[in-house]
């Protein structure tokens, strides 16, 4: 975050797959001690959004709050389709082979670009692609995933 023209206005990076969402926010929580402060306006330009923060309404305080990243609670984040999840809910899954081989946790998810890549550690690490002929089930309840590895990812 950092400040966008002299009215007190911030400009964010946008690190959601949903650029809408910022229309929907009233609240946001900024910092590592997740300060509330409330949204009074917001836009998106140019690729970034722009909010309008009640209370931060010259320059030099939008500058202090320059790097501070914006949190949005989990429970108001946006619904997702299914099979697909956000990477909180997949950092921590214990994985397990079809064949019921323990491999690990995922400790990371690594964004590539064409698909994401589960990193799992457990002694050893393991990088284990996300697609669907490789990654058979995610059942967040038990708290696994289910996997078929390709030849060589060991």
């Amino acid at each position: 975050m950092g400040p966008h023209g002299l009215r007190g206005e911030v400009r964010v990076q946008i690190l959601t797959d949903f650029p809408e969402r910022f229309g929907l926010l009233k609240t946001v929580y900024v910092g590592e001690d997740h300060s509330p402060m409330v949204v009074e306006d917001q836009r998106v330009l140019g690729g970034r959004a722009v909010l309008k923060l009640e209370g931060i309404d010259h320059l030099p305080e939008a500058e202090e709050l320059r790097g501070l990243l914006i949190h949005i609670p989990v429970g108001e984040a946006m619904a997702l389709e299914e099979d697909q999840y956000y990477v909180h809910q997949i950092v921590g899954l214990e994985v397990w082979t079809r064949e019921g081989e323990y491999l690990g946790r995922v400790a990371e998810v690594l964004e590539t670009g064409s698909n994401d890549v589960y990193v799992v550690r457990d002694g050893e690490e393991i990088l284990i692609p996300a697609l669907s002929d490789v990654i058979l089930d995610v059942d967040l309840e038990k708290g696994r995933v289910e996997v078929q590895l390709m030849k060589g990812l060991r």
